[in-house]
């Protein structure tokens, strides 16, 4: 008995099961397989828990990832096994259309702001007389710069988060909260309902990555780590939101329904039971038996902050016992058991010695201040970022000036303000360069952009990651030339520009480590067999911003030559359809670069194909004009291949399907782009047909 793609997702106790990779699978062999996946889950989600919310991991990163990968494959063959509660489905879902809006169980209310001893004095007055003489207790938390999220748990599964919005209700944000590892997916102890509220942050060391990966792209910078989480949270595919090394401490519980406990009478009550369902509460939370007692806790944070691996801007203090929390209530916008002591801002004086420039690895220019050294949030300072041109002149940031400085975040130096009052009139405006400062090519901004470029393909301060662009898939294609191979090549001085790839021999290879001679002469051949590939290839491969594969074709198939590139005019670019302005600007910018001109000629001399194929017309193919969607794996083909014919044939792929799709072309393991195209009524053709059709 044959099973369809259709019945794959589908599971009859007692019947027979269609495996992907095996076939017919019978009964007792999946209740081994079923017993094998909750074995590992149970064994991956306690070393999740040790790892991220212990920070006491006891096996390798190695021995890990061979238990994710025996669970990947093991849910890949048996798909019908796959639940939402598995450690797989924490990342790569799919992006989202938006964000739906979901009601929290209680309020999700703000908390007011103390800003010194006396406004904590005070808070304690009203408490003590709302309290009328009762014994009451403080418990004192650090207070996370974070994005405050609500977790909810069913029958002890995570079934939805979501933001605090305004209160009442807040936005779905489900997917991206189960990328974060240290948020369980299954309570570690049997829990009917759970509310549970948090604060989703982004650690100084991730801050900071980011921040200067943003800036070497030429992207804004987030002003703080609590930008920074809730621009990752917000982000409509988790995928990014993965990347972004999130984390979580839990802080309090708005609804708790479990069977034969009594719930806990405190706020401290409440945390130690958090952790025991397996969730990350911060450790540096007290009980203080009066204010002036929190307001000691308060100032030893105050100075120890900066010691922490994320931020703090502040503490917050709630009362303990959770009957009296009830009695105090709430108003409109702010709970009266609570309130946030919020730390002023460390900032410090200094002077503007120089600005300089430095070149990133995409080529943007990036201007800094040199700063007369100053002690500020526990480290000596002596460079500022200054972003971009527009900052500069926005804040009027001149060599000479006395400034006011802080750190973002508690990571990033950065200027805050200008003291003009302490002008002097020997202050110098700073001025862009119209050259890059590593290789002299012309320094551009494009319109619409903040961010300034050189525009040099051979240039040094670009070169490692030119170069890995340039030999990687989509591009030239060079097996067996990946990053660290690169690299060897870079620091040996075997290659300053890509152009130089082409002279490299095999005794120049075995020279270098972990080459022996079979990968050095695979290499070379590899590197030989690039110089054929087609026109459309090596534009991509340049590098030339806002040129992606598709534009690389249609420019590819326009002109028919490189040389014919080299000198077009922008309204020659912006009259063919798909080159926008943007792409024709890019364009111009880099063909004009007398060393790029330089480095396409050195290619061509290497033997680099640079003229298209003359393509014998095929007549109206099925394709011509129309949309194709691929799903699953082709066992002849591989996407890229199946992309080219389809391309070549006058058709268009496209990465997602609707009703103006006109195949859908399904190989093995389909997924949802599959059920989409059946609801749709969109003509949906196998690996044969799609074969057949393109005469292949």
């Amino acid at each position: 008995m044959i099973f369809p793609v259709w019945a794959q997702k589908l599971y009859w106790p007692g019947l027979p099961r269609w495996n992907a990779r095996k076939g017919i699978v019978m009964v007792g062999e999946l209740d081994d397989i079923r017993r094998r996946i909750e074995e590992l889950r149970e064994e991956i989600e306690k070393h999740d828990y040790l790892y991220y919310v212990l920070d006491a991991p006891v096996i390798t990163d190695a021995r890990y990832d061979r238990l994710m990968q025996e669970l990947l494959q093991l849910e890949q063959d048996n798909p019908a096994l796959i639940t939402t509660d598995s450690p797989t489905q924490r990342v790569g879902g799919k992006p989202r259309e938006g964000f739906t809006t979901v009601k929290h169980s209680t309020p999700l209310l703000s908390l007011g702001n103390a800003f010194g001893a006396d406004d904590l004095r005070d808070f304690d007055n009203r408490v003590k007389s709302a309290l009328r003489g009762e014994d009451y207790s403080y418990v004192v938390e650090l207070k996370i710069d974070g994005l405050a999220v609500a977790l909810t748990y069913q029958n002890g599964a995570f079934v939805r988060g979501a933001t605090r919005g305004d209160g009442e209700n807040g936005e779905d944000i489900t997917a991206n909260l189960k990328t974060i590892r240290s948020i369980p997916l299954r309570l570690r102890a049997p829990v009917e309902i759970l509310e549970v509220r948090g604060e989703v942050y982004m650690p100084k060391e991730s801050f900071g990555e980011l921040n200067r990966r943003r800036e070497e792209r030429g992207e804004p910078t987030f002003a703080n780590p609590r930008n920074a989480a809730a621009g990752s949270l917000r982000q409509l595919n988790p995928g990014v939101t993965a990347k972004r090394n999130l984390n979580i401490f839990v802080y309090g519980i708005g609804a708790l329904q479990i069977p034969g406990q009594k719930p806990p009478d405190t706020h401290h009550e409440s945390l130690k039971l958090l952790e025991e369902l397996g969730f990350r509460v911060n450790p540096h939370h007290l009980i203080c038996r009066d204010i002036e007692e929190t307001i000691s806790y308060c100032n030893i944070w105050r100075d120890k902050k900066t010691e922490l691996p994320y931020s703090i801007d502040g503490m917050v203090i709630k009362v303990n016992l959770l009957a009296q929390q009830i009695f105090l209530g709430a108003t409109m916008k702010s709970p009266r058991w609570a309130i946030a002591y919020k730390y002023p801002p460390e900032q410090a004086e200094t002077m503007v010695k120089d600005i300089f420039v430095s070149v990133g690895r995409t080529g943007v220019i990036t201007p800094t201040a040199l700063l007369e050294p100053v002690f500020i949030a526990g480290s000596t300072v002596s460079k500022a970022t200054l972003h971009n041109e527009d900052i500069i002149k926005e804040k009027d940031v001149r060599i000479g000036d006395r400034v006011i400085i802080h750190k973002a975040g508690d990571v990033i130096p950065e200027v805050v303000e200008v003291l003009k009052n302490k002008r002097n009139g020997a202050e110098i405006p700073f001025v862009m360069p119209s050259t890059c400062p590593a290789c002299g090519a012309e320094v551009v901004r494009q319109t619409g952009e903040a961010a300034h470029r050189c525009t040099g393909a051979a240039c040094p301060a670009q070169l490692l990651e030119g170069m890995i662009h340039f030999a990687s898939r989509g591009a030239m294609d060079i097996a067996g030339m990946g990053p660290a191979v690169i690299k060897q090549l870079v620091e040996s001085g075997l290659v300053r520009d890509v152009s130089d790839i082409y002279h490299i021999n095999a005794e120049q290879l075995r020279q270098l480590e972990r080459f022996a001679d079979k990968s050095a002469d695979n290499l070379v051949n590899a590197i030989a067999a690039s110089k054929s590939n087609q026109l459309h290839r090596l534009i991509f491969a340049l590098g030339i911003r806002h040129v992606g594969e598709r534009a690389a074709r249609i420019l590819a198939d326009h002109f028919g030559s490189i040389y014919e590139l080299m000198d077009v005019q922008f309204e020659e670019l912006t009259d063919i359809p798909e080159i926008g302005p943007k792409i024709a600007e890019s364009l111009i910018n880099f063909m004009h670069e007398e060393q790029n001109r330089r480095l396409i000629e050195r290619l061509a001399q290497s033997g680099v194909n640079v003229a298209a194929e003359k393509k014998e017309s095929l007549g109206q193919s099925a394709f011509s004009g129309k949309t194709v969607v691929l799903t699953g794996t082709l066992s002849s083909l591989t996407r890229d291949e199946a992309k080219e014919i389809i391309e070549n044939q006058g058709g268009k792929v496209a990465s997602s399907v609707s009703k103006k799709t006109g195949y859908v072309i399904v190989g093995e393991n389909p997924g949802s782009k599959y059920d989409k195209a059946v609801k749709l009524g969109v003509k949906i053709i196998g690996e044969q047909e799609f074969l057949e059709l393109a005469r292949v």
